[in-house]
């Protein structure tokens, strides 16, 4: 592992203004939806709508939505985890290994600790607002796109718009599924989708800045070693 494979920051410095922007408007729709629907168990006007449109799709695209479906569930998701570590540590990316743990860990936590704060229900009872499904794929799919914009070196633009736009793809494709099956209303996934936002990159944020003090750590130790006298 080179030098620079240790050193490359997973959000890189140019970026984490407008990363952190994005965050904080992420988490402002996430509280504003949760107060809207806080206590509620009936979809809201444009949930219906959507709902009627998405909602008892026919083979084959249930089998695609059930497929989808499957990778938010243990076993998918622990797949999907273990081969994003798998790539990331091939590609000598440690950061972005311990991102691809963290960072979903963080969404799927995060939607867990809302989701009886804000009460939504589902079909008799199901605790529904936020997504966990949804908030999971987003922020998988924001660490590997994280490391491929790193990896191709792109500027700050292009690499932003390559990571929002994996993003919104999976949050689409599982969302869609979420709402096709009738395991979510719309609102839920764009809540699951904002929480991805909100907290992923405040896990790369935490990576980077354990990595960096580590690093100082190490070079201070280094430092401390060259210029102790030699014993005699």
């Amino acid at each position: 592992m080179t030098e620079d494979d240790v050193s490359r920051p997973v959000m890189p410095p140019a970026v984490r203004g407008v990363w952190g922007m994005i965050a904080a408007v992420a988490a402002l729709v996430t509280g504003v939806l949760g107060v809207l629907y806080a206590g509620s168990g009936e979809p809201g006007g444009v949930d219906g709508r959507i709902g009627r449109a998405a909602y008892g799709v026919e083979a084959p695209w249930r089998h695609v939505a059930l497929a989808t479906d499957f990778l938010g569930e243990p076993v998918g998701a622990g797949l999907l985890v273990v081969a994003a570590v798998a790539g990331c540590l091939l590609l000598r990316s440690a950061r972005a290994a311990v991102l691809a743990v963290l960072g979903p860990g963080l969404a799927v936590g995060a939607t867990k600790l809302l989701k009886p704060v804000v009460g939504r229900t589902i079909h008799d009872g199901h605790l529904a607002y936020p997504s966990g499904h949804t908030a999971f794929l987003t922020a998988l799919a924001l660490v590997v796109a994280l490391l491929v914009a790193g990896r191709r070196r792109r500027g700050p633009a292009a690499g932003t718009a390559l990571v929002l736009g994996a993003a919104l793809a999976a949050g689409a494709a599982m969302g869609w599924a979420q709402v096709a099956l009738g395991a979510h209303y719309p609102s839920d996934a764009l809540g699951g989708w904002c929480v991805a936002l909100a907290v992923a990159p405040a896990g790369a944020w935490l990576v980077d800045r354990a990595a960096d003090q580590r690093a100082a750590g190490r070079g201070a130790g280094r430092a401390s070693d060259a210029t102790r006298p030699a014993a005699h």
